[in-house]
C-alpha cells in the first residue's frame, strides 16, 4: 500500500500533522507513507522513521499556478498512490488530489466543491477542535485509532551540532528568544524583547537569539536595543546561522523558548521544551495554542480579538494593544519560572 499525505501550509501546520503521520503508520505498518510539504521544510522531516519520502511543493515559487499544480498532480499519479489524504482545504489542494488519480482520496468537506474531488470527506469542525484533532479526523474514514501525541525525529548531524553548542556553554540552561513572525501583527514590539533580554542577562541567564529568513535585521535590532553589560559574553547570535533541522535541534535543548505565535513555537513544545508564547491577534479557539503543561500563553482580553485567522498585516484598530499590553515584566516572570529562577 502506498499513501500520500498532503499539507503544504506553514511550518507550524506541518509539525501539527505529526500525530496524523503516527496514526497512519500505526494503522498501516507495512505501507509506504509519503509526506508532501511546503518547499523548504523537507529537511525537518527527513529523519522521521514513519516516512518513506518527503516532497516539497514550491507553491510560491517554480510550481506556482495551475500549471505547476497540474504537473505535480500528474507526477503523483505516476507514483500510483492507493490513498491520498489532504490536510489542506484549498481548491488547488483538491485539484492535485484529483489529478493524483489515487482511488481513495480523503479531504475536508468544505468548501462544498471538495465533495467532488475527494471520495471521502470529513467535517473539519473548526470551531470545536484544536488543529491536531481536526487533522486526526482525516483518519476517521479509515477506522484508525488516533495517536494524539506528536514525536519529531531530527537528523543526527543537526542533533550533533546542537549538542556541541550546549556543551560549549557548560550545560547551563539557555533561554531562546525568537522575535520574528510571518505576520507583522503577531510580532511583540522589539523593544519589549530587548527589555526581556536585559532582565535575563542581569539575572545571569545565557541567551540564544534566533531568526528565520528575512527576520535577521529585526532580531539584531532586539540585540542592539539591549543595554546589559553582559550581552557580548552571554548572548549567542544564531540568526541566519542554522538550517531548519538545526534550528529545531537547538530549540530542543533550550531551558525555555520565548516567542510570539509562530511556526518555531511548535518546534519547542513538540520537543517538550518550556514555552512562553505571546498571543495577540489569534486566540485559543482557533486551535493553534502550544500544548502541554510546560507551555504558557500570555495574552490580554480585548473585544477585538481575534481579528483574523493568521493576524493581518496591520492592526485594524490602529492600536495593537493585544501585543503592546503584554508587558516585558510579565514575560520575564514567566520565563524565569519556566527556568526555575527567581525573577
Amino acid at each position: 500500500m502506498k499513501i500520500a499525505l498532503w499539507n503544504t501550509a506553514f511550518l507550524g501546520d506541518a509539525v501539527l500533522t505529526l500525530p496524523l503521520i503516527h496514526t497512519l503508520a500505526q494503522g498501516f505498518p507495512q505501507a509506504e507513507l509519503h509526506f508532501y510539504v511546503r518547499a523548504g521544510l523537507e529537511g525537518l522531516f527527513a529523519a522521521q522513521p514513519e516516512l518513506a519520502g518527503v516532497h516539497g511543493f514550491a507553491k510560491r515559487g517554480g510550481q506556482a499556478g495551475l500549471a505547476g499544480a497540474y504537473a505535480l498532480g500528474r507526477a503523483a499519479a505516476r507514483e500510483r498512490f492507493d490513498l491520498w489524504i489532504s490536510a489542506h482545504s484549498s481548491l488547488r489542494s483538491a485539484l492535485i488530489a484529483r489529478w493524483s488519480s489515487a482511488p481513495r482520496r480523503i479531504g475536508y468537506s468544505r468548501p462544498l466543491a471538495n465533495q467532488y474531488f475527494y471520495t471521502h470527506t470529513v467535517d473539519r469542525a473548526f470551531r470545536r477542535l484544536d488543529e491536531i484533532e481536526r487533522l486526526l479526523r482525516l483518519a476517521e474514514p479509515l477506522g484508525l485509532a488516533p495517536v494524539a501525541e506528536p514525536r519529531l525525529v531530527l537528523p543526527a548531524p543537526a542533533l550533533e551540532r546542537a549538542a556541541a553548542f550546549f556543551a560549549a556553554r557548560g550545560g547551563e540552561p539557555v533561554l531562546g528568544i525568537h522575535p520574528g513572525s510571518t505576520w507583522p501583527t503577531k510580532q511583540w514590539p522589539p523593544e519589549y524583547f530587548s527589555r526581556v533580554l536585559d532582565m535575563a542577562l542581569d539575572a545571569g541567564m545565557r541567551v540564544a537569539l534566533f531568526a528565520g529568513p528575512g527576520e535577521e535585521a529585526l532580531a539584531r535590532g532586539v540585540l542592539a536595543g539591549a543595554t546589559s553589560a553582559h550581552k557580548a559574553e552571554r548572548v549567542a547570535d544564531l540568526c541566519g546561522a542554522l538550517s531548519l533541522p538545526e534550528l529545531a535541534a537547538h530549540i530542543g535543548g533550550l531551558g525555555c523558548y520565548l516567542s510570539g505565535d509562530s511556526g518555531p513555537m511548535h518546534l519547542a513544545w513538540v520537543q517538550g521544551v518550556p514555552v512562553t508564547a505571546i498571543f495577540g491577534p489569534t486566540v485559543r479557539r482557533l486551535g493553534f495554542f502550544p500544548r502541554g503543561e510546560r507551555s504558557t500563553v500570555l495574552e490580554v482580553d480585548l473585544p477585538c480579538r481575534p481579528c483574523s485567522l493568521h493576524g493581518p498585516r496591520q492592526c485594524p484598530q490602529g492600536h495593537h494593544r493585544c501585543m503592546r499590553d503584554v508587558t516585558p515584566e510579565a514575560a520575564f516572570a514567566s520565563v524565569a519560572a519556566q527556568m526555575g529562577m527567581t525573577p
